[in-house]
C-alpha cells in the first residue's frame, strides 16, 4: 500500500491516472522550474529518478529497500571462456596483495626488506600522532569559551551546539537583525499646528479585522505623506462579515493617538465646523476615488494633496492596498511598521482573554508544554473562490459547481475550462491545503501524535468527515470554543472582529505557527513573528512541491519525509532579505529592522 494511504490520506484521482510518459515529462518540467534551489532541485530529481526505478520493480514499496532496482542482485553467468570469472577468494587475495604493496610489514614474505618495514611503521606512527593532535584541538575548541561582545563588553561565552528543534529556529540564525521601527523616546515633533495642516482625510477600513488593520496603517502613512490630519478610521461593515464593530471596540484609541503624536496628527471625530457629515462618502465632490492599487507616494502628492487643500476635508475610497511598498520613502515604510507593531494595541480585556487561552494551551496535559497554532483556511467560501478540485463525492462536487456558478458567474462561465485551470493552480501551489494533507506534512516533519494544536478556522468545508484525518493523527486538537466556556466568550461574540482578535493573539504567541493558504491573517502573523526576532517558527508549506509529492503513487514514506524536511528547512520564518514588490506585512526585515 502507498505509505500516504496508510496514514489515512486519499490521493487525488487526477494524479493517479496519468500515463508514465506524461508523468515523466511533467517531472522534468517541474525540475527545471525549481533549478534555482539546489536542495529543492535534488528533491525533484529524486522524485523523477526514484519513480523511474520504481516502475522497474513489481512493487512500488521496493523503492525504500537498500538495494537499487537498477542493480542486479547476482552476477549473470558468462558463456565466454575467454573472460574467466574471479571468485570471492581471488578478490580478497587481490585486496591483500595491494595492502602489502603499500605496507610491507603486513607481508609474511621474508624477502621483504626490514628497511621498508621501518619506513612504513614510522609513517603510520606519524599519521596516528597527527590525528590525535587534531582530535584534541577540535575537542578543546568545542569545550573552551570564546570571546564575544555583549553591550560593548568583551566576555567569555561558552560554545553551545544547537540541535535541530521542532519548536524554535536556531538561535545562531536569528541574532543578526533587531526591530527598529519603534518610537524614539525624547524625539522632537515637527508637526505643525492642527489648523496649519493641509486638511483632513477620512477612510472606511473595509473587510475583516486584518484587512482593516492594513488599511489603518496605510491611512497613517498617507496622512504623513501629504501632511494631513487623520480622522480616526471607521471600521466599515461589509456583506461578508456583517459586523458593527467600531475602532474603539477593538483597539486602544488613547494609546494609538499618543504613540503616533510625533508622526501624524490624529483626531477622534470629524471637526465640528464641518456640519454636513453625511456628505462624506456620498458626495463626489468630497471623495477621492479610483486610487490605483499599490499607488506610489507621488500619486498622493500629485492627485490627493491639491484636492485636500481645496476642500479641507476629503474621504478616500476605496482604501485597501492603495499604497505600494517599493515606491515610497523608507521612513514611510518604517512608520507603517510602527503603527502595525506598536501603535495598534487590542483592548486590555481582549489581551487578557488571549493570555488565558494561551495559558490553557500550554498546560492542557498538567505540565508545561509547547503548542502549535494552525490557521486552517478551508471554509466553503475559500474552497469555492479557489476554483481548485478536491476529493469528494459526485454530489458534493455538483453542489460546489452550483455554488461557484451562483457566486462567480463570470469566472465560472460554462465550467468547461475549470478542470484544466484546477490542475494548473494546484501545480503552481495556489490551492488551499486540505486538513488531511496538513496532517501528513506535519507528521513528516516529525511532530508526534501528542502535539497540542490550536486551530484558528471558520466552519471547515466538508465538516467532521473532512477533519477526520487531521484529528486521527493529532487528537489533541482544540479551538477557542473548546478552551473557554460559553460565558467567557459571550462578551466577545458581540463583535466578530473581537473573536478574530483572540485567534490572532493565540496564534501570534504560539511556539509554532502553520499556515495552509495565503491571506492577510497569515501574513500579518508571520510578519509579526519575524519582527519579534525570527526565533519562533512560522511554517509556510511549499504547496506546489507538496502537490507533486502527494500525487506520486510510487513515492515511499521515507522518501516523502526526506523531501518534506529538506524542502522546509528555510521556510520556517528565518531572516530573509526582501526583494522588489515583496509584501511588507509578511516580511518587514529590510525597511523595519536593523543589523544587530
Amino acid at each position: 500500500m502507498w505509505p500516504l494511504q496508510e496514514l489515512g490520506f486519499v490521493p487525488r484521482v487526477s494524479y493517479l491516472h496519468r500515463s508514465p510518459k506524461s508523468y515523466s515529462r511533467k517531472r522534468k518540467q517541474s525540475f527545471r522550474k525549481l533549478a534555482y534551489s539546489p536542495k529543492r532541485a535534488m528533491a525533484e530529481l529524486r522524485h523523477s529518478s526514484s519513480s523511474l526505478g520504481s516502475r522497474a520493480s513489481s512493487s512500488p514499496m521496493k523503492r525504500d529497500e537498500d538495494a537499487s532496482p537498477l542493480i542486479h542482485d547476482h552476477i549473470p553467468q558468462d558463456d565466454d571462456d575467454d573472460h574467466p570469472r574471479h571468485s570471492v577468494r581471488d578478490r580478497d587475495r587481490s585486496f591483500w596483495s595491494q595492502l602489502h604493496s603499500f605496507f610491507p610489514f603486513f607481508n609474511d614474505d621474508p624477502r621483504v626488506s626490514q628497511h621498508g618495514s621501518r619506513i612504513s611503521l614510522l609513517l603510520l606512527l606519524f599519521v596516528a600522532i597527527a590525528g590525535l593532535i587534531s582530535l584534541f584541538s577540535i575537542l578543546h575548541r568545542l569545550n573552551s569559551p570564546y570571546l564575544c561582545k555583549k553591550d560593548g563588553i568583551v566576555l567569555h561565552c561558552p560554545r553551545v551546539k544547537e540541535n535541530p528543534s521542532l519548536w524554535e529556529n536556531p538561535f545562531s540564525a536569528t541574532t543578526s537583525w533587531k526591530p527598529c521601527a519603534e518610537r524614539r523616546d525624547g524625539g522632537i515633533s515637527d508637526l505643525p499646528p492642527e489648523n496649519e495642516t493641509s486638511g483632513y482625510i477620512f477612510i472606511h477600513a473595509e473587510g475583516g479585522l486584518n484587512q482593516q488593520r492594513i488599511a489603518i496603517c496605510n491611512a497613517v502613512a498617507v496622512a504623513k505623506i501629504i501632511n494631513a490630519t487623520l480622522i480616526l478610521p471607521v471600521l466599515k461593515q461589509d456583506q461578508i462579515w456583517k459586523d458593527q464593530t467600531k475602532f474603539e471596540d477593538i483597539f486602544d484609541v488613547d494609546h494609538f493617538i499618543d504613540y503616533l503624536k510625533d508622526d501624524v496628527r490624529i483626531v477622534r471625530d470629524i471637526p465640528e465646523w464641518f456640519t454636513d457629515k453625511s456628505e462624506l462618502f456620498t458626495s463626489i465632490r468630497r471623495t477621492v476615488k479610483n486610487i490605483p492599487k499599490y499607488a506610489p507616494a507621488q500619486f498622493y502628492i500629485d492627485n490627493v494633496l491639491p484636492r485636500i487643500k481645496e476642500k479641507k476635508i476629503m474621504a478616500l475610497k476605496p482604501f485597501v492596498d492603495r499604497l505600494g511598498y517599493d515606491n515610497v520613502p523608507p521612513e514611510i515604510n518604517r512608520l507603517r511598521c510602527r503603527v502595525n507593531y506598536h501603535a495598534l494595541k487590542f483592548l486590555p480585556e481582549i489581551e487578557e482573554m488571549a493570555d488565558l487561552l494561551v495559558s490553557r494551551m500550554r498546560n492542557r496535559t498538567g505540565s508545561p508544554n509547547p503548542y502549535m497554532a494552525l490557521h486552517l483556511r478551508f471554509e466553503k467560501g475559500m474552497v469555492g473562490l479557489s476554483f481548485c478540485d478536491f476529493v469528494g463525492t459526485r454530489e458534493e462536487k455538483a453542489r460546489m459547481a452550483e455554488y461557484r456558478k451562483k457566486e462567480w458567474p463570470r469566472r465560472y462561465k460554462n465550467g468547461s475550462h475549470l478542470w484544466q485551470l484546477a490542475l494548473q493552480k494546484r501545480k503552481e501551489g495556489r490551492c488551499p491545503l486540505e486538513p488531511g494533507e496538513v496532517a501528513v506534512i506535519l507528521r513528516a516533519m516529525g511532530y508526534p501524535k501528542e502535539t497540542q494544536i490550536y486551530v484558528a478556522s471558520g466552519q471547515v468545508y466538508g465538516g467532521q468527515n473532512r477533519m477526520a484525518p487531521l484529528r486521527n493523527m493529532f487528537p489533541n486538537l482544540v479551538t477557542k470554543e473548546e478552551l473557554a466556556s460559553k460565558e467567557e466568550l459571550a462578551v466577545f461574540r458581540k463583535h466578530v472582529t473581537s473573536l478574530a482578535a483572540l485567534d490572532f493573539l493565540v496564534c501570534l504567541k504560539s511556539d509554532v505557527f502553520v499556515m495552509t493558504h495565503g491571506g492577510n491573517f497569515a501574513k500579518l502573523i508571520i510578519g509579526a513573528r519575524r519582527y519579534m526576532g525570527h526565533r519562533q517558527k512560522s511554517i509556510k508549506p511549499d504547496k506546489g512541491l507538496m502537490s507533486r509529492s502527494f500525487g506520486d503513487p510510487y513515492m515511499g514514506w521515507a522518501t516523502f519525509v526526506e523531501d518534506v524536511v529538506v524542502t522546509h528547512q528555510t521556510r520556517t520564518g528565518l531572516p530573509e532579505e526582501t526583494f522588489p514588490n515583496y509584501d511588507l506585512w509578511e516580511n518587514p526585515l529590510t525597511p523595519c529592522m536593523c543589523k544587530a
